[in-house]
């Protein structure tokens, strides 16, 4: 695994008074938790001396995740941010390559989940996803001579502990690079092919209502280097923002 820089930069894809989108990096933490183990170098810290203010976390990304993230700067806009988030009002779309070719090529994965370490009680939730692209390496696995993947839209209507990486699980289509949920071997395969170590899910846009103009904001993170490079290798384009 790739220490992050410590000095890195975090990507600013929208900003005014009241809230700011950065694009988190793979590998960082949003902010201090049980999960921590230890680490001392967490996304709320750099963004607190990057902005030179308080910075309030409206919704996290797993460590694993890249992608937009959304702040706020008081607490007014983090509380009407946050009703945003409870009240599934915020639309959050994911980039993941997977393992295999899902079937259909559009569903919603409805399977509950419980809330992870230490809150067994399931709950409801489901992820829409959709097949942007398929294809396949030349990768032997077992006995097959070529080994399959694709490209997924996913979409969570529901908020709960690594979802998507689980429900993708739960469709035996792991996500790549998911070292809890996910495939060993697939997962080595691009280690070894590609030089890819990071986790293959992305945080791609993010639409929410603005609580003091009432707009609707729109934001989209491109995917960083390694994930541009999966994509280039099998030679999948994205779509452009609607």
């Amino acid at each position: 695994m790739h220490a992050l820089a410590p000095d890195l930069h975090i990507p600013v894809l929208y900003r005014d008074a009241r809230l700011a989108v950065v694009d988190k990096p793979a590998r960082l933490m949003a902010h201090d938790s049980g999960l921590a183990r230890g680490e001392q170098d967490f996304l709320a810290d750099r963004l607190r001396a990057q902005f030179g203010q308080p910075v309030h976390l409206v919704h996290r990304l797993d460590r694993a995740t890249s992608g937009c993230l959304l702040l706020a700067f008081d607490k007014d806009t983090a509380r009407a941010l946050g009703e945003q988030f409870m009240g599934r009002a915020v639309e959050k779309t994911y980039l993941a390559v997977c393992r295999g070719w899902p079937a259909p090529a559009e569903a919603l994965i409805d399977h509950p989940l419980d809330g992870g370490p230490g809150k067994p009680e399931k709950k409801p939730a489901q992820t829409a996803y959709r097949v942007l692209a398929t294809g396949t390496m030349p990768w032997p696995y077992r006995e097959h001579a070529e080994s399959r993947f694709a490209l997924l839209e996913c979409r969570p209507h529901t908020g709960r502990f690594r979802q998507i990486r689980r429900h993708l699980k739960h469709r035996h289509h792991h996500l790549i690079g998911d070292t809890s949920h996910g495939d060993g071997a697939r997962n080595r395969m691009f280690r070894q092919h590609l030089g890819v170590h990071r986790m293959l899910l992305h945080a791609w846009r993010l639409v929410f209502t603005h609580p003091e103009t009432g707009g609707r904001i729109a934001v989209e993170a491109a995917p960083d280097e390694a994930f541009g490079r999966v994509l280039a290798a099998f030679g999948w384009q994205l779509p452009g923002l609607d």
